[in-house]
């Protein structure tokens, strides 16, 4: 079995339990990762900001995968290693289309959580996230800057729906992806957790051999499709397993812990 060197862990129904916590057992396991000289990172859709709060309970001294790849920052410098905002000419047209249908839109800039106005989706959206909520009127008015990305929540049919109808469109010019069921995300074509976790293992100096990613959701497909070893935690979408290497018997934070024992160490971490 090639050896792991790297190893890259989606946050979100993934290392994450249920409940939205790392539980004992997963921190024991990343420690016992890390003690064996393995670099072990997240790779996340959500805000630098949010992602470090988890890194920091895990005790990772790593650069950071956020914003689906956007920005790759390191969690203890704040060295930004790698940044890949959404050009504006993309990002003014998506907002028109989304204005037109009257769906919720998050934007992101300086990694603060920008929204048009104040309303339930918004203020549940900071609240699960940790962050605060900036209300910042109309987005074709208030970016002139690339944000560093845009999401629209909505119900899981009007994204698929929508994702479907912009797809051709922006075919090579913005990467879309669902995230969470009623999520749909717009970033750079570039901004891919696949691309960023290849900047890493360069970076590294890390064959893909002999890189590990693990994950569950559509934004996690090319990260492990780029890894030497994808893992796909049982609770994943069957989209995602049908791409994975290997697929865990358990969900969530117990399927990560299954993959660092079958891919990195010797013994069971128990609770």
């Amino acid at each position: 079995m090639t050896k792991i060197k790297l190893i890259a862990a989606d946050l979100d129904d993934t290392i994450l339990s249920r409940d939205r916590i790392i539980t004992r057992r997963v921190k024991d396991a990343v420690a016992a990762v890390r003690a064996a000289g393995v670099h072990f990172t997240v790779s996340t859709g959500r805000m630098f900001s949010a992602a470090a709060h988890f890194a920091r309970q895990l005790d990772i001294e790593l650069p950071l995968i956020t914003y689906q790849g956007a920005l790759v920052k390191n969690s203890l410098s704040d060295e930004v290693l790698r940044y890949r905002p959404l050009p504006q000419v993309y990002a003014r047209e998506l907002i028109t289309r989304v204005h037109q249908l009257g769906y919720h839109m998050n934007g992101y800039l300086e990694d603060r959580l920008l929204v048009e106005r104040d309303d339930e989706l918004g203020r549940r959206y900071a609240a699960n996230n940790g962050v605060e909520m900036v209300v910042v009127g109309d987005f074709n008015e208030y970016f002139h800057d690339d944000p560093t990305k845009l999401v629209v929540i909505a119900e899981e049919q009007q994204v698929t729906q929508l994702l479907a109808v912009l797809a051709p469109t922006y075919q090579g010019k913005v990467h879309l992806s669902k995230s969470l069921p009623g999520y749909l995300e717009f970033s750079h074509i570039q901004a891919t957790k696949g691309d960023a976790l290849a900047y890493l293992a360069r970076y590294f100096g890390v064959p893909k051999e002999e890189v590990m990613a693990i994950g569950d959701s559509y934004n996690d497909i090319e990260m492990l499709q780029y890894a030497g070893v994808g893992v796909a935690v049982a609770n994943a979408r069957d989209d995602v397993k049908l791409i994975a290497d290997y697929v865990t018997s358990q969900s969530y934070g117990d399927g990560v812990v299954e993959a660092l024992e079958k891919y990195v160490l010797n013994s069971p971490v128990h609770d």
